[in-house]
C-alpha cells in the first residue's frame, strides 16, 4: 500500500515545449558518467554551449571525451571545487546517485541525476531534504516528461479533450538491452509510472506487479505492474526486454475520447493519436460507435535535448522542475512497491 499524497507538483509545465536558450546565459554544468547514456548528455548539454567538464571513473573515456568536445576532464573533488560550474549531471550507475547528489548539494551546486533518483526512499528523501537545505534545484531525468508528443497530450487532458480519465496502460517491450545490476522494471518503467503519476493527478493507494525471470536468477526479464487510484482511475505498465519487436505506448482512456501516444512509431506525424470512439447503454445493451484516429500535430523536437533545455531554464530562472524530488520520490515508491521480485 502507498500512502496518498497531493501530487500538485504534477501538474506543472503543461504548457511550453520549446524553451528560450536566452535564458541559459552563463550556465555551466559537469556530465559525471559517460557511459552508455551520459555520452548523450554530454553532447547535447555541448550542443546548447553549458558543458564545462566531464568525469568518468575511465581515465581513457574521460580523456577522449574531453579531447572531442573540448572541455576539462575532471575528478568529481575537482569538479565539485570548480566555481565556475553550476550544476551537475549526474549520469552514473543509481548506486551512486544519492552519494553524488549530497555531495553536489553540499558544494553549491544544482543537480540533475538520471532516473531512478536512487535505489531506497531513504536515500531519495535525503537528497530532497538536501536539495532543500541548500536552495538548489534537484531535477530528475524522466525523460518522457519533456518529450512534445507528451506534453502535448498532458494538455488534452487537462483541458478536458478526453473528459474523465478512467484508465491508462503502457507497454516498454524490446529485445533487449539485457541487464545485469537491474532487472527490467526499474531498467524500464520509471518514465512510464512517471507519465500514469502525473496524469492520475495523485498518487496509487494500491500497487502490486508479477515479474519472471528465464535468463538470470532474480533478475526479472518481464514485469508488469497495477495501480489504482483513489479517484477510481486504474493503471498498468508492462515491461519486457524478451519481445520479438519494440513497442513503446501509452493509452489514455477517458469518458470523451480515448488517445495513443506510441514513441515506437518511426514517423513523428503518427506518435499522437486522438479516438473519438463512443461507448454507451441502450435499453440494457451495451453499444460502441467506432471512429477513424484523427493525427495530432505536434512540433518536432529531440526529447532528451528539451531535457537538457529544461534543467537550464530552472536553473536560470530558480523554478521547481516539475521532475523534481517529491515527483521521484512518488515514481520509487511504485517501483519498490510493484517490484515483486525484490531484487532492487
Amino acid at each position: 500500500m502507498i500512502g496518498r499524497h497531493g501530487l500538485a507538483f504534477f501538474v506543472k509545465a503543461i504548457g511550453d515545449v520549446f524553451i528560450q536558450m536566452s535564458d541559459s546565459k552563463n550556465i555551466r554544468v559537469a556530465i559525471i558518467g559517460c557511459g552508455y547514456w551520459g555520452k548523450n548528455l554530454v553532447r547535447d548539454f555541448h550542443s546548447l554551449g553549458t558543458l564545462a567538464a566531464i568525469s568518468d571513473s575511465d581515465p581513457a573515456t574521460a580523456t577522449a571525451i574531453a579531447e572531442k568536445y573540448g572541455v576539462k576532464a575532471l575528478e568529481v573533488d575537482e569538479i565539485l571545487a570548480d566555481d565556475d560550474v553550476d550544476g551537475i549531471v549526474i549520469a552514473a550507475p543509481a548506486e551512486y546517485h544519492a552519494n553524488l547528489a549530497l555531495k553536489g548539494f553540499a558544494a553549491g551546486k544544482h543537480v540533475y541525476v538520471e532516473k531512478p533518483i536512487s535505489l531506497s526512499l531513504e536515500d531519495a528523501e535525503k537528497m530532497i531534504a538536501a536539495s532543500e537545505e541548500a536552495d538548489r534545484i534537484l531535477m530528475v531525468g524522466h525523460l518522457l516528461q519533456y518529450h512534445p508528443v507528451f506534453l502535448k497530450l498532458k494538455k488534452m487532458v487537462a483541458d478536458g479533450e478526453l473528459g474523465n480519465l478512467r484508465y491508462i496502460y503502457s507497454r516498454r517491450l524490446s529485445l533487449g538491452k539485457l541487464r545485469t545490476a537491474e532487472n527490467v522494471l526499474w531498467s524500464f518503467a520509471p518514465h512510464d509510472i512517471s507519465m500514469i503519476l502525473t496524469l492520475a493527478g495523485e498518487e496509487p493507494d494500491n500497487v502490486h506487479g508479477i515479474a519472471g525471470s528465464y535468463l538470470q536468477d532474480k533478475i526479472s526479464d518481464f514485469a508488469s505492474v497495477h495501480m489504482s487510484f483513489p479517484n477510481g482511475i486504474q493503471a498498468h505498465v508492462d515491461t519486457s526486454w524478451l519481445n520479438p519487436f519494440k513497442e513503446q505506448r501509452l493509452v489514455v482512456i477517458g469518458d470523451k475520447g480515448m488517445v495513443e501516444f506510441c514513441d515506437s512509431e518511426p514517423e513523428w506525424e503518427n506518435k499522437l493519436k486522438l479516438y473519438r470512439h463512443k461507448a454507451y447503454i441502450t435499453d440494457g445493451m451495451p453499444s460502441v460507435e467506432k471512429a477513424e484516429p484523427e493525427l495530432i500535430k505536434v512540433e518536432q523536437d529531440n526529447p532528451l535535448l528539451n531535457e537538457c533545455r529544461h534543467f537550464i531554464k530552472f536553473i536560470a530562472n530558480n523554478e521547481t522542475p516539475f521532475t523534481d524530488g517529491h515527483e521521484a520520490l512518488a515514481v520509487l515508491k511504485v517501483l519498490r512497491a510493484g517490484d515483486s521480485t525484490g531484487d532492487n
